[in-house]
């Protein structure tokens, strides 16, 4: 399975790098600027629910190629101009053509708070996160034992970092809300079969009670979509691969909100 092997890449990427200094990293997230609120964000009462995380990335395992070469700060402002709440960055090299140096690029082309969307393991793959300018980190609950998600929602809280805490099923969704989590995203997608579910976020709703905001992932496209999203009482929705295809991603953003 392809969730397999790229945390197998991951692992083994993690394992070749060099030992951290940690007074060398302690005085440069010291000298870091206060980071942007993902969360309110999220819920900014100015936007209309759901509000739009809107994603950079330019290929997919799944979708293969999206748009090749895409220039993270073009396609930031573009967003941003369409009324995007958020911004999601892919990072991953091997298997999304993303890198790190990607949220850097974004974030100096907008205000918007910009999400580092990864498969993250470890707290220094948050540190890492924050130094390149991240303010907000996928935590995939599939991939986290929940002492492990506990502990990382605590080291991006101590970071200044906000979070998306991933889930696709009930137990899963019960498990974020075990572990802290203030901002649950529902993925519509089964990662096994890749089928899509967009029942799943009323659901979430429900068990996530008022005070979580809910996030939903996957599969959607439509203008239809996003009023479904809207009526089971999401907070927000992410969206990436329908805005990347288009011509003109904020126009497609700005189509899908209207």
């Amino acid at each position: 399975m392809i969730l397999d092997e790229i945390v197998a890449a991951k692992r083994a990427a993690h394992a070749q790098r060099a030992p951290e200094d940690p007074a060398a990293v302690a005085a440069a997230l010291a000298a870091l600027a206060p980071t942007r609120p993902f969360g309110a964000a999220l819920r900014d009462p100015a936007r209309p629910a759901p509000r739009v995380i809107a994603e950079f990335k330019r290929r997919s395992p799944s979708a293969g190629a999206i748009r090749p070469g895409a220039s993270p700060a073009e396609i930031a402002r573009e967003y941003e101009d369409a009324g995007a709440a958020a911004l999601s960055v892919l990072t991953d090299e091997p298997f999304f053509d993303g890198a790190l140096a990607h949220l850097r690029l974004a974030k100096d082309a907008c205000t918007l708070p910009i999400l580092r969307k990864d498969f993250l393991l470890d707290a220094r793959d948050l540190t890492e996160a924050r130094l390149a300018g991240a303010d907000a980190v996928l935590l995939i609950v599939r991939l986290l034992p929940p002492s492990l998600l506990t502990s990382l929602l605590a080291h991006a809280r101590s970071l200044g970092l906000g979070t998306l805490v991933e889930a696709h099923h009930d137990r899963e969704i019960e498990t974020a809300l075990a572990a802290g989590a203030e901002v649950i995203g529902v993925n519509h997608r089964d990662l096994d079969t890749l089928q899509i579910d967009l029942e799943l976020s009323a659901r979430a709703r429900t068990l996530a009670g008022p005070n979580v905001i809910v996030v939903a992932e996957s599969g959607i496209q439509t203008r239809a979509h996003v009023t479904r999203m809207r009526d089971c009482g999401a907070d927000a929705i992410l969206v990436g691969e329908a805005l990347m295809r288009a011509p003109s991603p904020g126009v497609a953003l700005s189509q899908l909100l209207h």
